[in-house]
């Protein structure tokens, strides 16, 4: 899953990076509100972490001008300590959550997780496909009760498709959400790592749709 992170500060930035990276992200890295506007308008983003006091242009204005033009990715915002009114505008220009700085880097772990979920419809934190299941907490995968070991680039594309279940994904859409935008992606991994899934899982589990991409489903 792909995360746009906004944040000026250096520090604060390079922590957040590097914890979203360790739990699986895919993580964007932006210091000014001009640029996380670009970005956020042209690139497919699962999540989006707003600092609201950014340089150039604000966060909320950002946030404002992504919903006005349709933009509706889950937006987290981070907020200065006991600034309650930063909080009540950003939830009315349509942020999902907020966090209020300091705050504990697990605490927005879970809550990004629970935003991904909800926007894809989902409840609970255990994805469930058939026999197999997947825990967003731990990134463990198991079938069967029996667990499934995984590289991290086939974790992230399996954990993709289980967000998606019986919907048809394309190859580019993967592209697009495991990898962020500097990485030299090539399209061609994603057969590999389908082909790779499809030994350690029932191979019927993923679907090719011919000229379209890939559904997951239950078998």
């Amino acid at each position: 899953m792909r995360v746009l992170l906004v944040e000026d500060e250096p520090s604060l930035r390079a922590q957040l990076s590097d914890s979203l990276k360790h739990a699986g992200y895919a993580v964007d890295e932006i210091d000014n509100g001009l640029d996380a506007h670009f970005l956020g308008d042209t690139e497919p983003f699962d999540a989006v972490v707003l600092d609201l006091g950014l340089p150039v242009l604000d966060g909320l204005t950002v946030l404002k001008r992504w919903r006005s033009s349709g933009r509706m990715m889950p937006v987290l915002i981070l907020t200065a300590r006991d600034n309650w009114n930063e909080k009540v505008a950003g939830i009315d220009a349509g942020a999902d959550d907020y966090l209020t700085k300091p705050f504990h880097t697990e605490e927005l772990l879970a809550r990004l997780r629970a935003l991904i979920r909800r926007s894809s419809g989902l409840a609970s934190a255990v994805l469930q496909c058939g026999s197999l299941t997947l825990d967003t907490r731990t990134s463990r995968v198991t079938l069967d009760g029996q667990s499934v070991v995984l590289t991290s680039h086939e974790y992230k594309v399996l954990e993709y498709l289980m967000h998606r279940i019986g919907s048809v994904v394309s190859r580019t859409e993967i592209i697009e959400h495991i990898y962020a935008q500097d990485y030299d992606r090539d399209s061609n991994t994603v057969e590999v790592f389908i082909g790779r899934l499809r030994k350690k899982l029932p191979a019927e589990l993923i679907e090719t749709v011919r000229g379209q991409g890939y559904r997951l489903g239950p078998v």
